[in-house]
């Protein structure tokens, strides 16, 4: 994939990656008041347990998001495909998989250790 093809892909990505988080961080129109685990489970147990899955999504979102303006940037500068952590290179069939990777499969798997 060439470096326009790559900056699309990323691009895409962001654009989707910002929509979804849009969608996940709107205030809903009829918004229910305080909201707390009861005894017995009603709505305001299904909502919560549903306001607690939204932002957890919109968490892991953020951090997709991150992760391809990452990928723009080092791209702009010339250090796409060189691992953020050790500077090593990331093999291509990462890049392939997970274009907008800034680390090698090493240093993820140290991260989520």
């Amino acid at each position: 994939m060439d470096a326009h093809e790559l900056t699309t892909l990323l691009e895409t990505r962001r654009r989707e990656l910002g929509e979804e988080l849009a969608r996940l961080t709107e205030r809903p129109a009829d918004p229910v008041g305080n909201l707390s685990f009861g005894k017995r489970i009603g709505d305001g147990t299904t909502e919560a347990v549903e306001r607690i899955n939204t932002t957890a999504a919109a968490r892991s979102v953020a951090a997709s998001l991150a992760e391809a303006d990452r990928a723009l940037v080092k791209l702009a500068e010339g250090s796409y495909g060189r691992c953020d952590d050790c500077g090593g290179r990331i093999p291509d069939e990462r890049l392939d998989a997970v274009p907008w990777t800034a680390l090698c499969v090493e240093c993820r798997a140290r991260r989520s250790r």
